[in-house]
Parts: structure tokens; sequence; C-alpha cells
């Protein structure tokens, strides 16, 4: 589970990165991030729609994508991301997932 000072709750935090910040785009998620005060850690939101599948499958596509920013959060830093998880996130496999948000998330390190 993601540490309270790696997530992002607010909706005003949500609604600022998804309509103001970088976009990344993959086959199973689609990635906004916008740069935050350097030494602040990651902060991580997600949002899984119910075109993703039913709750249960919702569920699982959410806790993967959070197992990731977990597994962030220690080499990253200065930077709040938002991650939508896309229908086709619901078939993916971990590992799938892992290597896709990893792959956004280092491309808006990049562009932030």
């Amino acid at each position: 589970m993601l540490a309270k000072a790696n997530r992002i709750v607010s909706a005003t935090d949500y609604r600022r990165l998804v309509r103001s910040g970088r976009r990344a785009r993959g086959a199973l998620t689609l990635a906004y991030g916008r740069r935050s005060n350097p030494d602040s850690p990651l902060r991580v939101g997600v949002i899984v729609a119910r075109n993703v599948g039913n709750a249960v499958v919702r569920n699982r596509v959410r806790r993967r994508i959070k197992a990731v920013g977990w597994a962030l959060a220690q080499d990253v830093q200065g930077l709040d991301v938002v991650v939508r998880a896309l229908p086709s996130a619901a078939g993916a496999d971990f590992a799938a997932v892992d290597i896709e948000v990893r792959r956004l998330v280092g491309t808006l390190q990049e562009r932030a």
C-alpha cells in the first residue's frame, strides 16, 4: 500500500493533474504528470473507470497500479502522477502493467 505521503487524495489535485499535466499514453494506461517540489516524494493517484470491468476486475487493476507506484516511490522524487487504467488493462498481467507504468512515469519525469 502506498504511504500517505505518496498518495493523491484530493479531487482538486486529480483535476489539476488531468487538465494541466503532461500526458503519456500506453496500451494499458494513460498517465498524467506534473513536476512538484524537487524534495517532495512521488505522489500517485489511480483512476479506474467502470468501462474497465466489474468491481473485482477494477480493484485488481487498481491494486496492481498502486503496487508499481509503491515500488517507484523509492526511486522517483518531485513528481505527481495520476494513472488512468484503460479497458485493455483488465486482461493484462502484473508484469505488463508494471513495465508500462514504469515506462510512462519515466517519460513524464523526463518531460516535466
